[in-house]
Protein backbone atom coordinates (compact mmCIF):
# COMPACT_ATOMS: atom_id res chain seq x y z
CA UNK A 1 0.00 0.00 0.00
CA UNK A 2 1.43 3.57 -1.22
CA UNK A 3 2.26 5.61 2.22
CA UNK A 4 0.81 8.93 0.83
CA UNK A 5 2.56 12.07 1.23
CA UNK A 6 -0.56 14.49 0.73
CA UNK A 7 -3.11 12.26 2.74
CA UNK A 8 -5.76 15.24 3.38
CA UNK A 9 -5.50 16.43 -0.66
CA UNK A 10 -7.70 15.60 -3.43
CA UNK A 11 -8.54 16.89 -6.77
CA UNK A 12 -7.72 21.17 -7.21
CA UNK A 13 -11.27 22.76 -7.19
CA UNK A 14 -10.40 24.11 -10.38
CA UNK A 15 -9.85 20.88 -11.89
CA UNK A 16 -13.00 19.83 -10.57
CA UNK A 17 -15.05 23.00 -11.67
CA UNK A 18 -13.71 22.93 -15.14
CA UNK A 19 -14.76 19.21 -15.40
CA UNK A 20 -17.89 20.00 -14.41
CA UNK A 21 -18.24 22.99 -16.50
CA UNK A 22 -17.44 20.77 -19.55
CA UNK A 23 -19.58 17.83 -18.67
CA UNK A 24 -22.78 20.19 -18.21
CA UNK A 25 -21.69 22.59 -21.25
CA UNK A 26 -21.57 26.06 -18.19
CA UNK A 27 -20.00 28.74 -19.06
CA UNK A 28 -16.79 28.85 -17.17
CA UNK A 29 -16.06 31.57 -15.07
CA UNK A 30 -14.57 29.50 -12.62
CA UNK A 31 -10.88 28.54 -13.69
CA UNK A 32 -8.38 31.70 -14.37
CA UNK A 33 -7.64 31.51 -17.99
CA UNK A 34 -8.99 33.75 -21.24
CA UNK A 35 -10.85 32.20 -23.91
CA UNK A 36 -9.08 34.66 -26.27
CA UNK A 37 -6.32 34.81 -28.95
CA UNK A 38 -2.58 35.32 -27.70
CA UNK A 39 -0.94 38.20 -29.94
CA UNK A 40 -0.77 36.86 -33.47
CA UNK A 41 2.64 39.14 -33.20
CA UNK A 42 4.29 36.16 -30.79
CA UNK A 43 2.83 33.45 -32.17
CA UNK A 44 4.95 34.03 -35.98
CA UNK A 45 7.86 34.74 -33.27
CA UNK A 46 7.30 31.05 -31.82
CA UNK A 47 6.91 30.12 -35.68
CA UNK A 48 9.91 31.60 -36.66
CA UNK A 49 12.20 30.16 -34.20
CA UNK A 50 10.89 27.03 -34.47
CA UNK A 51 11.07 26.68 -37.69
CA UNK A 52 15.11 28.13 -37.67
CA UNK A 53 16.17 25.24 -35.58
CA UNK A 54 15.47 26.38 -32.11
CA UNK A 55 13.82 23.38 -30.93
CA UNK A 56 16.55 21.01 -28.71
CA UNK A 57 17.13 21.84 -24.56
CA UNK A 58 17.56 25.45 -24.07
CA UNK A 59 20.25 26.35 -21.35
CA UNK A 60 18.87 25.29 -17.70
CA UNK A 61 18.45 28.55 -16.23
CA UNK A 62 16.87 29.82 -19.33
CA UNK A 63 18.11 31.25 -22.56
CA UNK A 64 20.26 34.48 -21.84
CA UNK A 65 18.07 36.51 -24.14
CA UNK A 66 15.44 36.18 -22.33
CA UNK A 67 17.06 36.54 -19.00
CA UNK A 68 18.22 39.62 -19.40
CA UNK A 69 15.39 41.04 -21.38
CA UNK A 70 13.68 39.70 -17.93
CA UNK A 71 16.28 42.01 -15.77
CA UNK A 72 15.52 45.20 -17.78
CA UNK A 73 11.80 44.62 -17.37
CA UNK A 74 12.64 44.54 -13.40
CA UNK A 75 14.56 47.79 -13.77
CA UNK A 76 12.63 49.53 -15.41
CA UNK A 77 9.25 48.88 -13.46
CA UNK A 78 10.71 48.71 -10.34
CA UNK A 79 14.05 49.97 -10.13
CA UNK A 80 15.82 46.31 -9.22
CA UNK A 81 19.02 46.40 -10.57
CA UNK A 82 19.25 42.47 -11.47
CA UNK A 83 21.85 40.73 -12.96
CA UNK A 84 20.14 38.44 -15.22
CA UNK A 85 23.16 35.11 -15.29
CA UNK A 86 22.74 35.28 -11.37
CA UNK A 87 19.70 36.36 -10.28
CA UNK A 88 17.29 35.14 -12.60
CA UNK A 89 15.43 31.91 -13.71
CA UNK A 90 12.97 30.27 -16.50
CA UNK A 91 10.90 27.47 -15.50
CA UNK A 92 7.90 25.83 -16.74
CA UNK A 93 4.99 27.64 -14.95
CA UNK A 94 4.94 29.82 -11.62
CA UNK A 95 3.84 26.61 -9.57
CA UNK A 96 6.86 25.43 -10.32
CA UNK A 97 8.56 28.53 -9.69
CA UNK A 98 6.70 28.25 -6.07
CA UNK A 99 7.50 24.41 -5.96
CA UNK A 100 11.04 25.36 -6.43
CA UNK A 101 11.67 27.89 -3.73
CA UNK A 102 9.97 25.95 -1.05
CA UNK A 103 12.01 22.95 -1.67
CA UNK A 104 15.05 25.13 -1.56
CA UNK A 105 14.42 27.38 1.32
CA UNK A 106 12.28 25.11 3.76
CA UNK A 107 13.59 22.31 5.89
CA UNK A 108 12.01 19.70 8.46
CA UNK A 109 10.06 21.45 11.31
CA UNK A 110 10.19 25.06 9.36
CA UNK A 111 6.81 26.58 9.99
CA UNK A 112 5.96 29.08 7.04
CA UNK A 113 3.17 31.71 7.63
CA UNK A 114 0.93 31.85 4.65
CA UNK A 115 -2.58 34.08 4.34
CA UNK A 116 -6.32 32.28 3.60
CA UNK A 117 -7.85 32.48 1.53
CA UNK A 118 -5.05 30.91 -0.29
CA UNK A 119 -3.89 29.71 -3.44
CA UNK A 120 -3.75 26.17 -3.01
CA UNK A 121 -0.43 24.88 -4.02
CA UNK A 122 1.49 26.62 -1.01
CA UNK A 123 0.13 24.38 1.33
CA UNK A 124 0.90 20.80 0.35
CA UNK A 125 4.62 22.07 -1.20
CA UNK A 126 4.93 23.34 2.28
CA UNK A 127 4.48 20.17 3.82
CA UNK A 128 6.20 18.19 0.70
CA UNK A 129 9.18 20.04 2.21
CA UNK A 130 8.83 18.32 5.44
CA UNK A 131 7.20 22.27 6.58
CA UNK A 132 4.78 23.26 8.88
CA UNK A 133 1.91 25.73 7.16
CA UNK A 134 0.81 28.37 9.64
CA UNK A 135 -2.39 29.85 8.44
CA UNK A 136 -3.67 32.94 9.63
CA UNK A 137 -7.11 33.86 7.74
CA UNK A 138 -7.85 37.00 6.34
CA UNK A 139 -11.61 38.19 6.12
CA UNK A 140 -14.06 40.21 4.18
CA UNK A 141 -14.60 42.95 3.18
CA UNK A 142 -10.67 44.20 2.55
CA UNK A 143 -8.93 40.94 3.87
CA UNK A 144 -5.98 43.15 4.87
CA UNK A 145 -3.46 40.92 6.94
CA UNK A 146 -3.49 41.38 10.70
CA UNK A 147 0.30 42.46 10.96
CA UNK A 148 0.12 42.21 14.76
CA UNK A 149 -0.77 38.69 14.41
CA UNK A 150 1.56 37.44 12.27
CA UNK A 151 4.45 39.24 14.50
CA UNK A 152 2.81 37.05 17.41
CA UNK A 153 2.50 33.65 15.35
CA UNK A 154 6.51 33.75 14.95
CA UNK A 155 8.42 31.84 16.45
CA UNK A 156 11.67 30.25 16.42
CA UNK A 157 10.97 27.94 13.88
CA UNK A 158 9.07 30.21 11.51
CA UNK A 159 11.48 30.17 8.19
CA UNK A 160 9.57 32.03 5.90
CA UNK A 161 6.42 34.23 4.74
CA UNK A 162 4.55 33.53 1.35
CA UNK A 163 2.41 36.60 0.05
CA UNK A 164 0.34 37.07 -2.98
CA UNK A 165 -0.40 40.69 -4.46
CA UNK A 166 -2.60 41.32 -6.56
CA UNK A 167 -4.23 38.45 -4.39
CA UNK A 168 -5.69 35.14 -5.50
CA UNK A 169 -8.55 35.16 -5.07
CA UNK A 170 -9.31 38.45 -3.53
CA UNK A 171 -7.83 40.70 -6.19
CA UNK A 172 -7.12 42.80 -2.97
CA UNK A 173 -3.28 44.11 -2.79
CA UNK A 174 -0.94 44.57 -0.66
CA UNK A 175 0.15 48.15 0.16
CA UNK A 176 3.49 50.06 1.21
CA UNK A 177 2.89 50.52 4.42
CA UNK A 178 2.07 46.35 4.37
CA UNK A 179 5.50 45.80 2.58
CA UNK A 180 7.04 47.83 5.81
CA UNK A 181 5.41 45.94 7.74
CA UNK A 182 6.93 42.70 6.54
CA UNK A 183 10.29 44.07 5.74
CA UNK A 184 10.52 44.65 9.37
CA UNK A 185 9.30 41.53 10.54
CA UNK A 186 11.44 39.69 8.03
CA UNK A 187 14.62 41.71 8.84
CA UNK A 188 13.97 41.06 12.79
CA UNK A 189 13.42 37.32 12.78
CA UNK A 190 15.70 36.53 9.72
CA UNK A 191 12.82 35.27 7.62
CA UNK A 192 12.52 34.31 4.15
CA UNK A 193 10.04 36.31 1.60
CA UNK A 194 8.05 34.06 -0.91
CA UNK A 195 6.32 37.10 -2.93
CA UNK A 196 3.62 35.04 -6.01
CA UNK A 197 3.32 38.43 -8.15
CA UNK A 198 2.00 36.77 -11.17
CA UNK A 199 -0.77 39.32 -11.64
CA UNK A 200 1.41 41.87 -11.75
CA UNK A 201 0.72 43.60 -14.72
CA UNK A 202 -3.04 43.89 -14.03
CA UNK A 203 -3.83 46.78 -11.40
CA UNK A 204 -6.61 48.94 -11.50
CA UNK A 205 -7.20 52.65 -10.24
CA UNK A 206 -4.05 53.94 -10.82
CA UNK A 207 -3.11 51.43 -7.95
CA UNK A 208 1.15 50.89 -7.44
CA UNK A 209 2.57 47.16 -7.49
CA UNK A 210 4.28 46.81 -4.52
CA UNK A 211 6.59 44.28 -5.54
CA UNK A 212 9.74 42.34 -3.07
CA UNK A 213 12.04 43.77 -5.63
CA UNK A 214 11.23 47.72 -4.82
CA UNK A 215 12.60 47.11 -1.11
CA UNK A 216 16.32 47.29 -1.14
CA UNK A 217 16.31 45.47 2.57
CA UNK A 218 14.31 42.08 1.12
CA UNK A 219 17.22 41.77 -1.80
CA UNK A 220 18.72 38.71 -0.02
CA UNK A 221 16.05 37.25 1.54
CA UNK A 222 12.76 37.67 -1.18
CA UNK A 223 12.07 35.49 -3.83
CA UNK A 224 9.25 37.06 -6.33
CA UNK A 225 7.64 34.54 -8.56
CA UNK A 226 6.00 35.98 -12.16
CA UNK A 227 4.38 34.16 -15.27
CA UNK A 228 4.17 35.26 -18.59
CA UNK A 229 1.39 33.19 -19.20
CA UNK A 230 -0.99 35.45 -17.28
CA UNK A 231 0.93 38.39 -19.18
CA UNK A 232 0.46 36.75 -22.57
CA UNK A 233 -2.72 35.13 -22.04
CA UNK A 234 -1.47 31.86 -22.57
CA UNK A 235 -1.91 29.51 -19.64
CA UNK A 236 -1.29 26.63 -21.29
CA UNK A 237 2.21 27.54 -22.47
CA UNK A 238 3.61 26.77 -18.37
CA UNK A 239 6.37 29.46 -18.54
CA UNK A 240 7.37 32.03 -15.10
CA UNK A 241 10.12 32.99 -13.69
CA UNK A 242 11.63 34.14 -10.26
CA UNK A 243 14.07 36.69 -9.69
CA UNK A 244 15.86 36.80 -6.59
CA UNK A 245 19.71 37.50 -4.89
CA UNK A 246 22.30 35.34 -6.13
CA UNK A 247 22.89 33.28 -3.03
CA UNK A 248 18.62 32.06 -3.47
CA UNK A 249 19.04 31.55 -6.82
CA UNK A 250 22.01 29.47 -6.87
CA UNK A 251 19.79 27.16 -4.81
CA UNK A 252 16.92 27.62 -6.30
CA UNK A 253 19.05 26.53 -9.72
CA UNK A 254 19.90 23.55 -8.16
CA UNK A 255 16.74 21.98 -7.50
CA UNK A 256 15.03 23.73 -10.90
CA UNK A 257 17.59 21.39 -12.66
CA UNK A 258 16.05 18.04 -11.66
CA UNK A 259 12.38 19.06 -11.54
CA UNK A 260 12.75 19.83 -15.19
CA UNK A 261 15.85 21.36 -16.54
CA UNK A 262 14.42 23.36 -18.94
CA UNK A 263 11.81 25.36 -20.38
CA UNK A 264 10.62 25.19 -24.33
CA UNK A 265 13.30 26.84 -26.12
CA UNK A 266 11.15 28.31 -29.27
CA UNK A 267 8.54 30.25 -26.83
CA UNK A 268 11.54 31.49 -24.65
CA UNK A 269 13.27 33.28 -27.65
CA UNK A 270 9.72 34.50 -28.93
CA UNK A 271 9.13 36.01 -25.29
CA UNK A 272 12.53 37.69 -25.44
CA UNK A 273 11.64 39.35 -28.54
CA UNK A 274 8.07 40.40 -27.56
CA UNK A 275 9.58 42.08 -24.26
CA UNK A 276 11.47 44.56 -25.68
CA UNK A 277 8.82 46.87 -26.80
CA UNK A 278 6.96 47.65 -23.08
CA UNK A 279 3.60 48.40 -24.88
CA UNK A 280 3.43 44.50 -25.03
CA UNK A 281 2.53 44.15 -21.27
CA UNK A 282 1.78 47.59 -20.30
CA UNK A 283 -1.41 48.09 -21.26
CA UNK A 284 -3.11 44.99 -19.23
CA UNK A 285 -4.46 47.21 -16.70
CA UNK A 286 -6.27 49.01 -18.63
CA UNK A 287 -7.29 46.09 -21.00
CA UNK A 288 -9.17 44.10 -17.94
CA UNK A 289 -10.11 46.95 -16.17
CA UNK A 290 -12.45 47.20 -19.52
CA UNK A 291 -13.85 43.56 -18.50
CA UNK A 292 -14.30 44.33 -14.89
CA UNK A 293 -16.43 47.10 -15.38
CA UNK A 294 -18.53 45.30 -18.22
CA UNK A 295 -18.71 42.21 -15.16
CA UNK A 296 -19.69 44.60 -12.50
CA UNK A 297 -21.76 46.77 -14.51
CA UNK A 298 -23.62 43.37 -15.03
CA UNK A 299 -23.52 41.96 -12.05
CA UNK A 300 -25.66 45.70 -10.74
CA UNK A 301 -28.65 43.34 -11.98
CA UNK A 302 -28.18 40.14 -10.38
CA UNK A 303 -28.65 39.54 -6.84
CA UNK A 304 -25.03 38.96 -6.35
CA UNK A 305 -22.74 41.90 -4.43
CA UNK A 306 -19.35 42.55 -5.70
CA UNK A 307 -16.15 43.16 -3.41
CA UNK A 308 -13.93 45.57 -3.85
CA UNK A 309 -11.12 44.64 -6.53
CA UNK A 310 -7.80 46.05 -6.91
CA UNK A 311 -5.79 43.85 -9.28
CA UNK A 312 -5.96 40.36 -10.90
CA UNK A 313 -8.69 39.07 -13.05
CA UNK A 314 -11.13 37.71 -10.71
CA UNK A 315 -13.91 39.20 -8.72
CA UNK A 316 -15.68 38.25 -5.56
CA UNK A 317 -18.93 38.40 -4.74
CA UNK A 318 -20.92 37.87 -1.93
CA UNK A 319 -24.80 36.23 -1.97
CA UNK A 320 -27.33 35.54 0.97
CA UNK A 321 -27.45 31.33 0.88
CA UNK A 322 -30.83 29.44 0.72
CA UNK A 323 -30.88 27.67 4.09
CA UNK A 324 -27.68 25.88 5.37
CA UNK A 325 -26.31 25.59 1.73
CA UNK A 326 -22.47 25.70 1.49
CA UNK A 327 -20.87 27.83 -1.32
CA UNK A 328 -19.38 24.80 -2.25
CA UNK A 329 -22.40 23.13 -2.66
CA UNK A 330 -24.14 26.40 -4.28
CA UNK A 331 -21.32 26.82 -6.74
CA UNK A 332 -21.62 22.87 -7.87
CA UNK A 333 -25.50 23.14 -8.41
CA UNK A 334 -25.02 26.50 -10.19
CA UNK A 335 -23.08 24.73 -12.57
CA UNK A 336 -25.82 21.94 -13.26
CA UNK A 337 -28.64 23.98 -13.00
CA UNK A 338 -28.11 27.24 -14.35
CA UNK A 339 -24.94 26.67 -16.55
CA UNK A 340 -22.12 28.94 -14.84
CA UNK A 341 -19.66 27.86 -13.14
CA UNK A 342 -17.62 29.68 -10.05
CA UNK A 343 -15.12 28.85 -7.41
CA UNK A 344 -16.41 29.18 -4.17
CA UNK A 345 -13.77 30.68 -2.01
CA UNK A 346 -14.12 28.45 1.33
CA UNK A 347 -12.31 26.19 -0.15
CA UNK A 348 -9.06 28.50 -0.04
CA UNK A 349 -9.39 28.49 3.45
CA UNK A 350 -7.69 25.57 5.84
CA UNK A 351 -10.68 25.36 7.96
CA UNK A 352 -12.78 25.93 4.91
CA UNK A 353 -15.07 29.03 6.39
CA UNK A 354 -18.05 30.01 4.52
CA UNK A 355 -18.52 33.68 4.47
CA UNK A 356 -20.53 33.15 1.40
CA UNK A 357 -18.80 34.32 -1.25
CA UNK A 358 -17.95 33.19 -5.05
CA UNK A 359 -14.79 33.80 -7.59
CA UNK A 360 -15.46 34.54 -11.05
CA UNK A 361 -13.28 35.07 -13.85
CA UNK A 362 -13.42 37.97 -16.17
CA UNK A 363 -10.78 37.41 -18.54
CA UNK A 364 -13.19 36.28 -20.76
CA UNK A 365 -14.32 37.22 -24.65
CA UNK A 366 -16.93 40.18 -23.89
CA UNK A 367 -19.62 37.44 -25.26
CA UNK A 368 -18.97 34.94 -23.04
CA UNK A 369 -19.03 37.59 -20.51
CA UNK A 370 -22.04 38.63 -21.62
CA UNK A 371 -23.59 35.46 -21.69
CA UNK A 372 -22.67 34.29 -18.43
CA UNK A 373 -23.96 37.26 -16.81
CA UNK A 374 -27.69 36.93 -18.61
CA UNK A 375 -28.02 33.74 -16.90
CA UNK A 376 -26.56 34.84 -13.89
CA UNK A 377 -29.39 37.93 -14.02
CA UNK A 378 -32.04 34.83 -13.68
CA UNK A 379 -31.34 33.31 -10.59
Amino acid sequence: MISSKLPNIGTSIFTVMSALATEYSAINLSQGFPDFPVDPLLIDRIHYYMKNGYNQYAPMPGVPVLKAEIAQMMERSYGRVTDPQDEVIVYSGATEGIFVTIQALISPGDEVIVFDPMYDSYDPVVRLAGGIPVHIALNPPDFMIPWQEVADRITPKTRAIIINTPHNPTGTMLSADDLKELSALANKHNLYVISDEVYHRIIFDGRQHESVLRYPELKDRSVAVFSFGKTFHATGWKIGYTVAGKAITNELRKIHQFVTFSVNTPIQYALADHLKDPANYLYLGEFFDKKRKRFLEGIKQTKFKPLSCSGTYFQLVSYVPEGNESDYDYAIRMTKENGVAAIPVSVFYDDQRDHHLLRFCFAKDDATLDKGLEILKTL
